[in-house]
């Protein structure tokens, strides 16, 4: 009894104060228009009043007011990159992130700061869409989404531009606007298919034809520093990157661990068998590795969640949702396996910062969510997401093969 008695009275201490910690508040919030429909849609309407208004939603999150979080740039140590771009009202984040990551890689290995044209990759990545969608006799999705791995694909094959060559912006517009050139293309493609006008070269001329009129014809050639160079010319001998130097890495417990393998989302729309699966707690580690060791990363994974605070610009997962410790390969796939993981954003891993034993990353951004604060202010276009978001809810990064070496060499088995 005296045994029992001491357990329980160290016990019981131990329980009512883990039953007294807060946990994290929640609310019903309803958002009100910001950057996006005050600046991007403001933008577009001038030119196309027929642009949707704003909406008013209400949705459930997480209460983060009047709480700390490490939510200033200059905390983060951080690696070069230039300032954030706005994506404006398209869904190509996956080129927005993966251009700023290898602008990045340009200054690390050459030393040079170069903007490079994000929609010039686009335009070609709706080419090659085209391409699979005719081959496939129309069983392969056309949407506006793609992986990072797919600028690898349109570099390797077409080359790249600086943003001077090409901006893609048409009608004096300051941002993008894609839905009424993503809806013309995928009306025509639906033609093609209910008539079987499968002619490649035809339906690949008249895709391009509505692009260049929303977009304008991407350049055969242009100066640089006084030199003329095609896109191919200018990503071998001025860029001088090295794709096959870059390796994704996923994991999830539906595919087999430490080896290549497709993930199975539907922005992978060419079924890509190139993402190297591993374990959590090993793409965890790689992912804190590579960025200590000034290597940047393309993240993506789903930003749809109630700890995800487009006000504070915080990504945290609070109490009501999953204890910290509980984050594991099972409960990443669970999440995955039903749909409430999705893979919708991506983004530029550029920092990190330690705060009372918690990891904290620097993540610059395209969309508008991470601009709802002050213009001028550095922390315009970021993000701060604390290490259990990245480890619960982003699925995959893009990095250099330097930077996980010892993972891909299996040493982490």
């Amino acid at each position: 009894m005296k045994k029992t008695s001491f357990l329980l009275a160290v016990l019981i201490p131990v329980v009512a104060a883990q039953a007294q910690q807060p946990g994290t508040p929640a609310i019903m919030k309803e958002s009100k228009p910001g950057y996006y429909q005050n600046t991007i849609m403001k933008d577009i309407r001038a030119v196309d009043e027929s642009s949707a208004p704003a909406k008013t939603v209400k949705r459930f999150q997480a209460d983060l007011s009047g709480m700390s979080f490490p939510n200033k740039v200059s905390l983060y140590q951080q690696e070069w990159r230039l300032p954030p771009v706005s994506q404006g009202n398209t869904n190509t984040c996956w080129c927005f992130s993966t251009t700023s990551f290898f602008e990045s890689e340009v200054k690390r290995i050459s030393g040079q700061e170069i903007k490079l044209s994000e929609m010039f990759t686009v335009y070609w990545e709706y080419v090659e869409k085209t391409r699979r969608f005719i081959a496939e006799r129309g069983n392969s999705a056309f949407g506006e989404g793609s992986e990072a791995n797919a600028v690898i694909r349109e570099f390797s094959k077409y080359g790249a531009v600086p943003e001077s060559a090409y901006t893609g912006l048409q009608d004096g517009r300051k941002f993008h606007t894609h839905a009424k050139m993503y809806n013309e293309l995928k009306d025509y493609l639906e033609v093609v298919k209910n008539t079987n006008a499968w002619n490649e070269e035809t339906v690949v001329a008249t895709v391009r034809s509505i692009m260049d009129h929303y977009m304008g014809p991407p350049p055969e050639s242009f100066e640089w520093n006084g030199k003329k160079y095609t896109p191919k010319e200018f990503f071998a001998s001025v860029l001088r990157l090295q794709m096959d130097d870059y390796v994704d890495v996923l994991s999830y417990l539906q595919q087999p661990f430490w080896q290549k393998v497709e993930y199975e989302v539907p922005d992978n729309w060419w079924h890509s068998k190139e993402y190297y699966n591993v374990p959590l707690d090993d793409w965890m580690k790689a992912l804190k590795n590579a960025i200590r060791n000034h290597y940047t990363l393309v993240i993506g994974g789903d930003v749809s969640e109630a700890g995800f605070s487009r006000e504070a610009q915080v990504a945290l997962v609070p109490t009501f949702d999953i204890a910290v410790a509980d984050i594991d390969d099972n409960a990443r796939q669970f999440r995955f396996s039903n749909e409430t993981t999705t893979d919708d954003h991506g983004m530029h891993l550029v920092g990190w910062y330690e705060k009372d034993g918690a990891d904290w990353f620097l993540i610059k951004d395209s969309g508008s969510g991470s601009r709802n604060n002050d213009e001028k202010a550095p922390e315009f276009g970021y993000y701060f997401f604390r290490g259990d978001y990245l480890k619960l809810k982003m699925m995959e990064f893009l990095v250099h093969k330097d930077a996980v070496k010892d993972l891909l060499s299996g040493s982490g088995k």
